[in-house]
């Protein structure tokens, strides 16, 4: 109920049907975030795109030069020295069969996975559990690589996932409430960026169609890209 009074309070800043920019936009969200806890500034774009057309998925990393406030947790498959190297790191996880048999329990106190390229054999068994929670490393998303340094210091320094829906939106968070504005603005900036450049070749028409900004607990706020 009380978050029900206060949405309701929020959506009397602005006007449902008006196109913001996105300064206005992320200035009425920001104001109106005044839960209890530290709340996230999402972005949701919605796409001209069919994912599913093999042509048209949408899929990438970009690096917020903000971070996102967030502190993920990382599990890295790797032996020997990649597995003391990612330690080094900050990786909250390192192993090979232990780690595999962890997951295959259930056991999964991580929220992205890294590895090797000579673990992705032991990383197959777990497939069918890290696909759906969308944490199997995967090349072009940096997470397979010899780079354990890099990739680790990259997940924990706010680096974004995205990834098109079905109905062709992507969304992420691009930063907490307690955020300067101008570092929310930097952020949303780079995302936007990186969707842009990420267009797929066999996508006709407009490709940015609505691009919607809102609080964790916020009504969404319509707004333009500049």
């Amino acid at each position: 109920m009380f978050v029900g009074k206060r949405l309701k309070e929020a959506k009397k800043a602005f006007e449902k049907t008006k196109v913001y920019s996105m300064k206005e936009a992320l200035n009425i969200v920001k104001s109106n975030a005044k839960a209890k806890f530290d709340e996230t500034i999402e972005i949701a774009m919605n796409l001209g795109i069919d994912p599913k057309k093999s042509d048209q998925n949408l899929r990438g990393v970009v690096q917020l030069p903000h971070g996102t406030g967030k502190s993920y947790r990382v599990a890295v498959f790797a032996r020997g020295a990649k597995a003391e190297e990612a330690k080094a790191a900050g990786a909250d996880i390192v192993g090979a069969e232990e780690l595999m048999e962890q997951i295959q329990k259930g056991d999964m106190p991580f929220d992205r996975c890294i590895a090797t390229p000579d673990m992705m054999g032991l990383v197959g068994r777990v497939g069918k559990i890290l696909g759906p929670r969308n944490m199997m490393p995967n090349p072009k998303l940096g997470t397979v690589t010899m780079d354990v340094t890099q990739a680790v210091k990259a997940v924990k320094g706010g680096q974004v996932e995205f990834r098109a829906e079905k109905n062709g939106v992507v969304h992420a968070g691009v930063g907490k409430a307690s955020f300067a504005e101008s570092a929310l603005h930097e952020n949303l900036q780079v995302f936007i960026d990186a969707i842009q450049k990420a267009r797929p070749a066999g996508v006709k028409g407009t490709y940015v169609q609505k691009v919607t900004l809102s609080s964790t607990q916020g009504p969404g706020v319509v707004c333009s890209l500049d």
